[in-house]
Order: C-alpha cells, then sequence, then structure tokens
C-alpha cells in the first residue's frame, strides 16, 4: 500500500495501534512481552512451512518459526513492519500462509471479527492460527479496568469467547496455553520477587495468567453443496397381458380385467 493511499486510513486505528505500540514499550508492556515470548517460542519451534505472517501492534521483532522458510511482519506504516496494510484488508492471497500469527492484534482491534476473518483466510488447509490477548479474568484484565492509557483501550477479549469464534471459521482448537501470572506492578523490585511465582504457576497452567495463547488449526477450506439433477416424470406404468393355460393345456392371452 503506498503512503498516498494509506493517508486515507481510518485515523482512529493508527492511533490506537501507536498508543499500544508506546504501552508495550513500558515496564508492564515488556514484562508481559518476555513472558509471552516463551509461550510462542514453544510453540513456533514444531511448525514448518514456506510462510509465517505475524500482526500486532508490538515493537519489538516478534519470536520467529525456525523452520519456517519466510517470517513477515504485516501492519500499520510503524518501523519494523515490512508489508504495509489495514487491519481488515490483508495484501495477501487466500490460503498464502502456513502460520499466522496474532500478537494482540485483536487486543488493539476496530473490528476484531473482521480482523480475525483476515487472517483465517489467509491460513491454508491444514495450518495454524496461534492468536495471543490479553486474559481479561486475570490482575491484567482487571487493571485494564481501571487504567488511563492504552491498556484502557484493549478489548481484552475471553479465550473462550475467540475459541468460539474460531470454531466458526472452520478452525479447530488443538492447545490453550496461560502465561505472566505476576501482577501487573510498575516495581521493578516486586516483580523480581514474584518471579518464583511466576515459574510455579506456569507449571500449573491455571486459566489466572495474565495472557493467553490458543492454538488453532484449520481444518476445511469450505464445502459448497450439490444439487441434485431433476428427475423427469417416466410416465404411468400399463398392465402386460399375462398368460392363462386352460384344462385342456392351452394356453392363452389373459387380458386385464378378465
Amino acid at each position: 500500500m503506498t503512503d498516498q493511499a494509506f493517508a486515507q486510513a481510518d485515523p482512529d486505528w493508527i492511533e490506537l495501534i501507536s498508543l499500544a505500540r508506546d504501552w508495550f514499550q513500558g515496564p508492564l508492556g515488556q514484562l508481559m512481552l518476555r513472558e509471552e515470548e516463551k509461550l510462542l517460542e514453544a510453540e513456533l519451534a514444531r511448525f514448518f512451512g514456506g510462510y509465517l505472517v505475524h500482526y500486532g501492534p508490538c515493537a519489538e521483532a516478534p519470536p520467529s518459526a525456525p523452520q519456517v522458510h519466510r517470517n513477515v511482519r504485516l501492519g500499520a506504516p510503524l518501523p519494523g513492519v515490512e508489508i504495509v496494510c489495514e487491519e481488515q484488508a490483508w495484501p495477501l492471497s487466500e490460503h498464502a500462509a502456513d502460520v499466522v500469527v496474532l500478537q494482540h492484534g485483536l487486543d488493539f482491534s476496530l473490528s476484531p471479527h473482521g480482523l480475525l476473518r483476515e487472517a483465517a483466510s489467509a491460513v491454508r488447509p491444514g495450518g495454524h492460527l496461534l492468536i495471543v490477548g490479553i486474559n481479561p479474568w486475570s490482575g491484567w484484565g482487571m487493571r485494564h479496568l481501571f487504567s488511563h492509557g492504552a491498556l484502557r483501550k484493549a478489548r481484552c477479549i475471553s479465550p473462550s469467547r475467540v475459541g468460539d469464534w474460531l470454531n466458526l471459521l472452520g478452525f479447530a482448537l488443538e492447545k490453550r496455553r496461560f502465561g505472566c501470572y505476576r501482577p501487573p506492578l510498575a516495581s521493578a523490585a516486586w516483580q523480581q520477587r514474584l518471579a518464583g511465582w511466576e515459574r510455579l504457576a506456569g507449571g500449573w497452567q491455571t486459566a489466572g495468567g495474565g495472557v493467553y495463547l490458543l492454538v488453532a488449526r484449520k481444518m476445511v477450506v469450505g464445502l459448497r453443496p450439490l444439487r441434485l439433477a431433476r428427475r423427469e416424470p417416466m410416465g404411468k406404468l400399463l398392465p402386460l397381458p399375462l398368460a392363462k393355460v386352460n384344462r385342456d393345456g392351452v394356453s392363452r392371452e389373459r387380458h386385464p380385467g378378465e
């Protein structure tokens, strides 16, 4: 997309992505990114193929899939983005990617349904869609309600709801993981003290983590029902004459009604 064409993009969306990127560069955002990076690296290591597409507002280079030939970042016209596009107008053909990663893309989106449909369309049958989001049922989700910055604008869609959307789009949920169990405290000293709790809770994988990771596999392309061929009427059946043997052993034709 050219700069002139992108100048017509929704300014509210550009502002939202910019605010989110600034927040992720702060201490709380960096803490969240470090914890979810561990989740992503563990999952991406098992994927292979030609293309991985990453969409999200974070400034840092996202984790890559070492067995995927090409990792591409797309999104708003900000540093680090290789392919500039709007959230509902990806310049990709259908089934172009083996893996698509939405890292907080749904959290900071004007139309989460539209963005998810766009990402789902780009995944090839048998490929995977990975979604990272802020868990609303956590301390981070509670902080979102009382925050005044970019975190306040996050949608924080629950993982169960996103899972329902994926099911409607023809995806099967393979895995759900949680991370970032430490509370959203700005103090670096307190974060260091709670590092042990992070490891312990992460091993339990309870649903109270600040972020969740959904791994879904695309199962179907979409089926078009076949129309049954119209059957023409065959007409009425007419009875045929039957042979009747008389007492003398001579047969003669018997017509219906006799």
